[in-house]
Formats: C-alpha cells, sequence, structure tokens
C-alpha cells in the first residue's frame, strides 16, 4: 500500500468571520475545525500531515505543534490553493506515495470519504483523482466538466464559468488525491491566468490531463459534508449538523435523548448506555457519564466532571470539574465544583459547594452515604467523612467539622 500525505490548507483569514482568531480555530461542538480534518485524514491510512499556516501561523503551531505526524509550512502570500501548495513542494521532494489536499475549514468531511477516493484512485491507477458532490444550490463552487462519455476534462471555478457551466451542479468541494510526482511536475506550469490572478490548484488537474495522465472523479462526498465555513451562519450551520451526528451516534450505543433538538453535546462527551439525557441539557468539554443515570433537565455539566453510574442530575445543577461516584443524586438547584463525591451520597435542594477562596481553587471531599442538607454551603477545602449529615441551609467549614 502507497504511503500517504496530505497537505490541509489553514492559512487564510477570513474577513467574513470577522474575527482575530485563525479560522480554522473556531469550535464545532467543543473541538477546532482543523482537529475533524486531522482526525479524518488519520483514519483513513495518511502517513504524515502537512498543514499550511499563515494567518495567526503561532496560534494554530500552539494548538497543534506537540502532534509528531503533522509538518508546518507557512504561505506568507495568499495566492490561491495551486500556490499554497507550492509552498509544500520541498516537504514533497523526495516522497514518491499519495498526496491528499483538503481544505482545514471543512469539519464536516469523513473519513470514509477520503477512504472511497483513495480507493478510486488506486483502483483506476490515476494520476489525480478528486472526490465530487452533487448541489441543488452550487454558487460559488467550481463546476466539474465532464465529456460526453463521463470522463472528466476539468473543474471551472465559480468565477470563470460561462453561463452554461454555471448551471452544472456537480460541484468540486476540495477533496484530491494526486500521485505525488505528477503533482510536483504539475505545480511548475500552473500560471495564474484568471479573473482573481490566483494559482488555482484545479489547473493542475487540467495540466496532467493536458499531458496524458489520467484523471478520474468519484461522486462520494455527501451534500451536507461538502460545506466549508467561510462565516459565523455556516459555523453555527456545520455545528448543528455534527450535533446531529454526535447524537445519533449515543443514541445508537444505547443512550436516551429525549429532545435532541433542545440537547447540546460537546464530541468529547462520552455517555454509557442505558443513560437519560433531559431536555435543556449543556454537557461541555471532556465529561464521562457512566450507565443508568439520569441528567436534566436544565442541568448543565461541564469540563472535567465524572459521573459514575445509577446518578441522577436534577433540574438546574451544575456539575464543573467534579467526579460523582456510583448512586449519587443531586436533584434541585445545586452547583459542585472540584469536588470528590463518593457513593450513595445525596446533595439536598440549592445545595452548593464554594470552591473558589478569593485567591485559587479548593477542592471538596465528601464521603460516602452522605447526607448534604438543602441550602447547605460547603466552603472548600473541605472534606466530610462517610456517613454524615449536614443540616438543612448552614455554611459549613472544616473548623465548622473540627468543632462538631
Amino acid at each position: 500500500m502507497a504511503q500517504k500525505v496530505a497537505i490541509i490548507m489553514a492559512a487564510g483569514q477570513s474577513t467574513r468571520m470577522n474575527t482575530k482568531l485563525p479560522k480554522v480555530l473556531h469550535e464545532v461542538c467543543g473541538r477546532p475545525m482543523l482537529s475533524y480534518v486531522l482526525d479524518a485524514c488519520r483514519q483513513a491510512g495518511v502517513d504524515r500531515i502537512i498543514i499550511v499556516v499563515g494567518y495567526g501561523k503561532e496560534q494554530i503551531i500552539d494548538r497543534f505543534g506537540d502532534q509528531a505526524d503533522i509538518t508546518f509550512v507557512e504561505q506568507k502570500e495568499q495566492k490561491g490553493t495551486g500556490h499554497a501548495v507550492m509552498c509544500c513542494r520541498d516537504e514533497l521532494e523526495r516522497f514518491k506515495g499519495q498526496t491528499l489536499i483538503l481544505c482545514g475549514d471543512a469539519p464536516l468531511i469523513r473519513s470514509e470519504t477520503l477512504k472511497t477516493l483513495i480507493e478510486k484512485h488506486e483502483q483506476e491507477k490515476s494520476a489525480a483523482t478528486l472526490a465530487t458532490t452533487i448541489l441543488d444550490n452550487p454558487a460559488g463552487y467550481g463546476r466539474i466538466v465532464r465529456d460526453s462519455y463521463g470522463n472528466i476534462q476539468g473543474i471551472v471555478e465559480h468565477n470563470d464559468c460561462t453561463d452554461q457551466q454555471l448551471q452544472i451542479k456537480e460541484v468540486n468541494p476540495g477533496y484530491f488525491c494526486f500521485e505525488t510526482p505528477v503533482l510536483l511536475d504539475a505545480l511548475k506550469e500552473i500560471k495564474p491566468n484568471n479573473v482573481k490572478n490566483e494559482y488555482y490548484l484545479t489547473d493542475a488537474l487540467h495540466i496532467t490531463i493536458a499531458t496524458g495522465g489520467k484523471v478520474t472523479a468519484v461522486t462520494a462526498v455527501a451534500p451536507e459534508d461538502a460545506m466549508g465555513v467561510n462565516n459565523r451562519r455556516q459555523l453555527s450551520q456545520a455545528s448543528k449538523i455534527m450535533q446531529e451526528r454526535i447524537q445519533d451516534k449515543l443514541m445508537d450505543a444505547g443512550v436516551t435523548i429525549v429532545d435532541p433538538p433542545n440537547t447540546w453535546i460537546d464530541v468529547r462527551a462520552q455517555i454509557g448506555q442505558d443513560t437519560v439525557i433531559e431536555p435543556f441539557t449543556y454537557i461541555h468539554g471532556q465529561v464521562s457519564i457512566g450507565t443508568n443515570c439520569r441528567i436534566g433537565p436544565f442541568a448543565f455539566l461541564r469540563n472535567g466532571t465524572q459521573i459514575g453510574d445509577d446518578v441522577v442530575l436534577g433540574v438546574f445543577t451544575e456539575i464543573k470539574n467534579t467526579r460523582l461516584a456510583d448512586g449519587v443524586r443531586a436533584r434541585h438547584h445545586s452547583y459542585l465544583g472540584d469536588a470528590e463525591i463518593e457513593a450513595n451520597s445525596d446533595i439536598g435542594a440549592g445545595a452548593l459547594t464554594a470552591n473558589f477562596d478569593g485567591q485559587k481553587i479548593q477542592k471538596t471531599k465528601i464521603g460516602p452515604n452522605t447526607f448534604v442538607g438543602p441550602g447547605a454551603v460547603l466552603v472548600a477545602p473541605i472534606e466530610i467523612g462517610p456517613d454524615s449529615h449536614l443540616e438543612p441551609g448552614k455554611v459549613v467549614t472544616q473548623k465548622d467539622l473540627k468543632k462538631g
């Protein structure tokens, strides 16, 4: 099997996002857009990844620089997709395998699509292959031009289309696979002969065809997956689609989500079988929930929370960086932050942990089989032993426990 390298274009500023953050670092369901593209590449068997950076490069390198399979290449001037790939030539010179070229602002990409692209490329023994999609409204996308036999003749960017070509609904969403030597040869010939005066990567396909190379197109990209994110509205749309995927996966695994449109679950969350997620629950960050739990309605679970089995978190409970062991109950209006609560403890309505002393976060530890009365405030740092019973409405400190 041929080695595979992926070039991911992530250099753009995206003025339409109206942001100081690099576009590919904007989050979709808890993770940067670029993370989804990296995952898809790795799951499709890519050995090495080259990220083309430009605007905000320091932030991107800081976020992903610790990943051993990634190399960063800078595109100092924004001269088009072909120019972005040209910047990678030194990294590709000694590589003889396949090069995938993808966009970093396309978080809805699926590894299955990349696998189909690679399989088609290898089956056809093509010099270059692209994955296409069919859109009812193809505005803004490069059109796929085929001959009467269905063979691809090239791609025409939207701004360069004739009126007839604008009627074509098969488009290029930006999924390419090249034999690397073919790509390098084509890059030498690309010229900025277009409306935008840019170097188009799609011209590499035209050059390959003109020199007798075989170019194949496979219609493998679902319409929703083709959407890149160029503004805040599209970011919201991508997040909605990703949220549906996250919840579908959880429901297939045996989780009940009572009202999916009114529930938000981070892609990093893990939820066990037969747990029920009630409406208006918000789960953000790396959160793990065991089996047979009931969460919500109106529950807010934050990063670092670990929940055991058979736990009940009821209306307007907020849990942050806290471990709840099996059988814990917190049914109403409680805040539990930076705490460890052992098995079968019961947190009364409105009880909370005061975890910040004005300077730093402090820990609360509650032993098993403990009852914390309604409205009690536990002032951290505090450690409560097993089988304890705290009165309602009390402000409790470690000193108070020692006095008792």
